[in-house]
Order: structure tokens, then C-alpha cells, then sequence
């Protein structure tokens, strides 16, 4: 049995005694052992943490704000489906971007405002961010390249969201759970996430043991053999 009944229970324990490394070990001996997305995609602030499930949103480059008569009338379009996407985002969620070259901000102050308002609970970018000092302001957990200030008006547009996308050779599929800190995002497929929590939470808490025998001035080798991790 679950130690949660709801997302809000499960997300607030990881939240509170979990970290990026941990949850990464346990999917390691579970076989999910390609689950981080790149090391590139860092928190705006080193205490930043994100937990909850994801909504994938899919962009492309683009070289105009409106690009009239084509074949494809999403071009015609500021933005493309960006506010549509953002205008869906649910309560626990977190929005997930990626597609488009690295050559603008894929999220900004208003992005963020209006995320809070819907209950989301953090932005994960493949690329940049913006605006950087109020959405530190608004403490919301953004993950992203880093800062940079160029507009994406004439240089991207969302083209289609809560679909399966893949990030550095992660998929991540809409609900999966997205956990992350200053050491990296990670992706608990959901079929898999009561186990992984279970024995990530298992795994936090022994390691507490671990240190507390270390401090004590156990060796390495004694720890390793009464915990069974180190």
C-alpha cells in the first residue's frame, strides 16, 4: 500500500525527503536506467524543487511572427497553440517544453502568472527562460538552460501539447511524474511511480542511517554491509 491517498500527499513527501539522486538510483535497479533529462536543464535557484506530473508541449522554429500562406495555417498564428497549452495546464501539473532550437526564452513572467493561477507547479524547459528576477520573485520552480531575454514572438511556435515527447532520449509521456532539484529532472514513467516512490522514500530514509554511522566513525566498508547502501 501507498504511504499517500492523493497526488497532493505524494508529491508533498517527495517534495519534503526526496532528492533528484535518489530517485535516480532506485529506477537504476529497477531498469529504468535512462530517465534524466540532459544536465543542461538546471533550476533558476539552487533550492528549487519540482514535483508533479507532466504536460508535454511540443515547439518548433519558425521565422516570422505570422508566416501567411501556407500550407499550414497554425503559422498564421502568434505563438502558435502556446496559450491554448498554458490555458490547459491543471493542478499539479507541470509544463514541459521542448522541440524548438535553443535560440529563445520558452518561458517568462506572464508563463508563470498564469500557472500559479491554474495550480500548476513548475516549468521544465529544453532551452531558455526569461524574466528571470520576477518569476524568482514568484518562487516558481523553473527548470531551463539558464537566462536569456530573447522574445520568442518570430522565432517558435507551439504546435500541438499533452502528447509523448522525448528529451535527450527520456520519453515522457502526459502524467508522468517529474521530479526535480539542483541535480537534475527525472522521469518516473506513471505505471511505475507507487514503486519507485515507495523505495526511493525507503532508500532517503536509510541513507539517514548511513550518515548517522559515518559521522559515528563506522568505516565505509561496516556501513555498506549493516545498511546495504552507501
Amino acid at each position: 500500500m501507498p504511504l499517500w491517498e492523493n497526488d497532493d500527499e505524494a508529491f508533498a513527501i517527495a517534495g519534503s525527503e526526496l532528492f533528484s539522486s535518489v530517485v535516480g538510483d532506485v529506477m537504476d535497479k529497477l531498469g529504468l536506467v535512462h530517465q534524466f533529462l540532459p544536465p543542461a536543464i538546471k533550476p533558476l535557484r539552487p533550492d528549487m524543487i519540482v514535483v508533479g506530473r507532466s504536460m508535454p508541449v511540443l515547439s518548433v522554429d519558425v521565422f516570422g511572427e505570422r508566416i501567411v500562406g501556407t500550407a499550414n495555417k497554425l503559422m498564421e498564428k502568434p505563438f502558435g497553440l502556446m496559450l491554448e497549452a498554458l490555458d490547459d495546464l491543471k493542478r499539479n501539473e507541470v509544463y514541459l517544453n521542448t522541440g524548438s532550437s535553443p535560440r529563445n526564452a520558452l518561458w517568462g513572467e506572464m508563463m508563470s502568472t498564469r500557472a500559479l493561477k491554474l495550480g500548476a507547479v513548475g516549468a521544465v524547459l529544453n532551452g531558455y527562460s526569461r524574466d528571470t528576477r520576477a518569476v524568482l520573485n514568484m518562487n516558481f520552480p523553473t527548470f531551463s538552460w539558464g537566462s536569456y531575454g530573447q522574445d520568442a514572438g518570430p522565432r517558435y511556435k507551439v504546435v500541438d501539447f499533452r502528447i509523448p515527447v522525448e528529451i535527450g532520449g527520456v520519453l515522457v509521456k502526459p502524467g508522468d511524474t517529474l521530479f526535480g532539484d539542483i541535480d537534475g529532472v527525472c522521469c518516473i514513467p506513471r505505471e511505475a511511480e507507487t514503486e519507485v516512490l515507495t523505495k526511493a522514500l525507503e532508500k532517503a530514509r536509510g541513507e539517514k542511517l548511513v550518515r548517522k554511522a559515518l559521522e559515528a566513525g563506522s568505516s565505509a566498508v561496516a556501513a555498506f554491509k549493516a545498511f546495504g547502501m552507501m
